[in-house]
């Protein structure tokens, strides 16, 4: 074992330009981090460009580090899909070849039947939103009806919306696992099914903590779940657990926003364990990428660079530290969807003088293969580790 501990951050939808199938995805042109910092007319991460950021290919205002303090490459995705779930199931060691579907014109009349008939109930919405506003837009007129409040996202999901003292949370759940049972095979194929409960009158309605989540779980076994059942800690921090539907995790910790995940990472750093701490960054997408707001984006984007110093400050000998993300999601491209990018990787622990190029990664995989060598467990069937490259 040549790392005790393996920090793994996720910088949800941080791309590092359009991938070489872009054309495939409607993606050409996409370029998250550098349409980013030409809108911020330079980004200011002097910690990323301390680590090599900028030595995958340049970015603006980020200068190239003449001894990064990382080894650095960038990875391309060998799935069909460009969203997380895909990313994050890919970065330990599946390959999926079928994507999970997205409906950003809303779902399929039949589908919404066959809910409507199963209970009794109308529904609503039926398209894209933020959760908070279509409750503000349509929250009066469930309670009033008792009809269902349905809407998605850029991603694979089906959320369903409930006033508490309208829909008791029991009947909702029940609606979400019948939701779930039908969509996750062909024709829909849909990654996520979410129970989003809220209380309030009309101009105060406020979503509850009774949120309930109905993944899928990965179809073949993960590097985490080689981890687990070799009593290695799997320590997953913001939706790491809801993205893997809590298989071959050994602790979950939830988090608010960005600077709540780093806040809770700086506390594994302080605690005795052995395995992986994985975290995401979702803000980066849900707040900025999909909502095509480059200026929020950077801001973000600097906001945790911001945060490094004290995380690479705390990181003992035996520790590694691997920055990466899932997908793009250019806020300067068309539409409101994630885009087919490749992704930074950079790989730092206190032994490297100075960081050396990697060849670039065919496969998200090639992580989850690295954390498995590291701990001597049984490899993933994708992916070639590049443990080797990094001592």
């Amino acid at each position: 074992m040549d790392f005790k501990r393996v920090f793994l951050i996720v910088m949800d939808s941080v791309g590092i330009g359009e991938a070489p199938d872009a054309k495939e995805f409607n993606d050409v042109g996409a370029d998250t981090l550098g349409h980013i910092a030409e809108k911020m007319n330079g980004l200011n991460m002097p910690n990323m460009s301390k680590l090599g950021l900028s030595n995958i290919r340049e970015i603006q205002g980020i200068e190239k580090a003449e001894q990064p303090q990382a080894h650095f490459t960038k990875m391309e995705e060998a799935s069909s899909g460009k969203d997380t779930m895909t990313g994050h199931w890919e970065m330990m060691g599946l390959r999926i070849d079928q994507p999970f579907r997205t409906f950003p014109d809303g779902f399929p009349n039949e589908l919404i039947e066959k809910i409507e008939s199963k209970f009794g109930r109308k529904i609503i919405g039926n398209k894209p939103a933020s959760g908070t506003e279509i409750i503000k837009e349509l929250g009066e007129a469930h309670v009033e009806t008792g009809a269902l409040i349905v809407y998605t996202s850029a991603d694979s999901v089906l959320q369903i919306a409930a006033h508490e003292e309208v829909v008791p949370l029991d009947e909702l759940y029940e609606i979400c696992e019948y939701a779930r049972e039908i969509t996750k095979d062909e024709p829909y194929m849909i990654g996520r099914i979410i129970a989003r409960p809220f209380i309030g009158k009309p101009g105060e309605f406020e979503r509850t903590s009774n949120r309930h989540d109905y993944a899928l779980k990965p179809f073949g076994r993960t590097v985490m779940n080689e981890l687990k059942d070799n009593d290695y800690d799997v320590i997953a921090i913001g939706k790491i657990s809801d993205i893997y539907d809590g298989e071959g995790i050994t602790k979950a910790i939830r988090t608010k926003d960005n600077m709540d995940g780093m806040d809770q990472i700086y506390k594994t750093i302080n605690t005795d364990f052995t395995g992986i701490s994985f975290l995401n960054l979702v803000d980066f997408d849900a707040k900025f990428g999909h909502r095509r707001d480059p200026i929020g984006y950077g801001e973000a984007l600097e906001a945790f660079d911001e945060r490094l110093p004290e995380l690479l400050e705390q990181l003992k000998e035996d520790d590694l530290l691997i920055i990466t993300a899932d997908h793009g999601n250019d806020p300067v491209h068309h539409g409101t969807d994630h885009t087919r990018e490749y992704v930074p990787l950079l790989v730092h622990h206190k032994n490297i003088n100075t960081g050396e190029e990697l060849p670039i990664r065919k496969t998200f995989a090639d992580v989850g293969a690295t954390i498995a060598d590291n701990f001597n467990i049984k490899l993933p069937e994708h992916g070639e580790s590049f443990l080797k490259d990094i001592r």
